[in-house]
């Protein structure tokens, strides 16, 4: 049987500028396919950071050049961006099948929107800059116009902060599965998706934050009932005592092994900390199921056991949550 497989795409996959873009999707592409060739179902989901950046950049200047047009909603330039980036993406995806004979597999972006708690404590401490940098007094000037928080952002200049929840349920899970089982190869959650909150009656409400893309793609796998997620990122392995003297490079965790490198601090807060976070709560969601972390290019020889770090619950562990299951 053909493994379900979610990719979570990296920065690094798509570029930082729009003709960057157009010419890392194509190798991009190829990764894919390459799985695709060898009998996955593979769902892409991916990141937006440099895009939705430009873009509410872009819709800021418009809104100074003509007030009338009032300020973009970051969750209009979240949709913004999944449109943008599928675009190009599904393109170079069905290019790629087509040079390669697979002419029945059809390949659509599916603009995808993110359940996040209204009460998640992110939105207490808003933790993501984004946006242009300013200076103090523009930045006080944009915040009693907008209602916006601002802060200083390092020593660079002062930026717009936004929450960044958990996300909760993917609103578009069903129509992803049913698009993924009819033959699609489905292009989703771009951003981490666009985050919303249920309001009165079946009314979501975009809310001002943004949604890690491994956790929102940790979710996508456990809703489509995956059987691997692989988080592409910008090294072959996880390591430990990253650039070191004692660097170690690791081809397999445990959940169990993860954790205790966690609490030693040996992940990097928004660099490998979620990738390794979203792996084992994969790992753990379900028996049998992996998570991978490699390079995108690296991503066919991980799924064949040759490079990559694995994290995957030992076989006593997996024993034991079966047998409880049944119990």
């Amino acid at each position: 049987m053909s493994k379900r497989i979610v990719i979570a795409l990296g920065g690094n996959a798509l570029g930082s500028t729009l003709p960057e873009q157009a010419e890392a999707v194509k190798i991009t592409a190829k990764a894919i396919v390459d799985l695709i060739e060898d009998g996955s179902q593979v769902v892409v989901a991916h990141g937006n950071g440099p895009q939705v950046g430009i873009i509410n950049n872009a819709m800021a200047a418009l809104q100074r050049e003509d007030p009338n047009q009032g300020f973009t909603p970051l969750s209009v330039c979240g949709a913004m961006s999944q449109a943008y980036i599928g675009y190009d993406l599904q393109n170079a995806l069905r290019e790629e099948l087509l040079d390669r004979g697979i002419c029945n597999m059809p390949v659509c972006t599916v603009i995808t929107q993110v359940e996040v708690d209204p009460d998640d404590p992110a939105f207490e401490n808003p933790s993501k800059p984004i946006g242009r940098f300013m200076s103090e007094e523009e930045a006080m000037d944009y915040a009693a116009k907008t209602g916006y928080l601002v802060r200083e952002d390092a020593g660079r200049g002062w930026r717009r902060y936004v929450a960044s929840p958990k996300p909760k349920h993917i609103i578009e899970a069903g129509a992803i599965r049913h698009l993924t089982e009819d033959g699609h190869l489905v292009i989703c959650c771009g951003g981490g998706g666009i985050p919303v909150q249920r309001t009165v009656r079946n009314h979501l409400k975009g809310a001002a934050a943004v949604i890690d893309k491994d956790f929102a793609s940790e979710l996508l796998a456990e809703q489509l009932d995956a059987d691997m997620l692989i988080i592409l990122t910008a090294v072959e392995k996880v390591a430990i005592n990253f650039r070191r003297e004692n660097e170690a490079w690791l081809s397999s965790l445990t959940p169990q092994e993860a954790r205790r490198h966690m609490a030693d601090g040996q992940f990097a807060p928004g660099s490998m900390l979620p990738k390794v976070e979203a792996a084992v709560k994969f790992a753990e969601s379900k028996p049998g199921r992996e998570a991978l972390i490699t390079l995108l290019e690296k991503a066919r020889d991980g799924i064949a056991g040759k490079t990559g770090t694995v994290v995957r619950q030992s076989v006593g562990a997996t024993n034991r949550r079966a047998v409880a299951a049944e119990a």
